[in-house]
């Protein structure tokens, strides 16, 4: 078989298997939460913000680090996109942020607004 014949079956192997797959429906969702957009994997990523933010979101008194306790979730929301998005500058949240789904963000942002002042 000539080089040419087998570059042409080659690429059509590869258009029929594309073909094939695009047409095989999207897998379905999970029927359950992943671990950590359950309740406790959430308070468990929140326990990760501690060391700068507080703990449940309660910055020390005179930090310069925002208090994330009673926000409003669509305000953090929107803040933690601009740090990930690059469009905020910081000194390590822009990268910590870009480490978070937007479930994930969408979670922690649910949680802290539900925390006292």
């Amino acid at each position: 078989m000539s080089q040419r014949i087998a570059r042409f079956l080659a690429a059509a192997f590869t258009a029929l298997a594309s073909a094939a797959s695009a047409q095989q429906p999207p897998p379905a969702a999970p029927g359950f939460a992943a671990p950590n957009l359950t309740d406790k994997g959430v308070r468990s990523l929140a326990a990760s913000c501690a060391m700068c933010h507080g703990t449940d979101g309660k910055a020390a008194a005179g930090s310069g680090v925002a208090s994330l306790a009673g926000r409003n979730a669509a305000e953090i929301v929107e803040q933690m996109n601009a740090f990930k998005e690059g469009k905020r500058s910081a000194s390590i949240m822009h990268q910590i942020a870009k480490g978070f789904s937007d479930a994930e963000i969408a979670a922690l942002a649910g949680y802290f607004s539900r925390q006292p002042r």
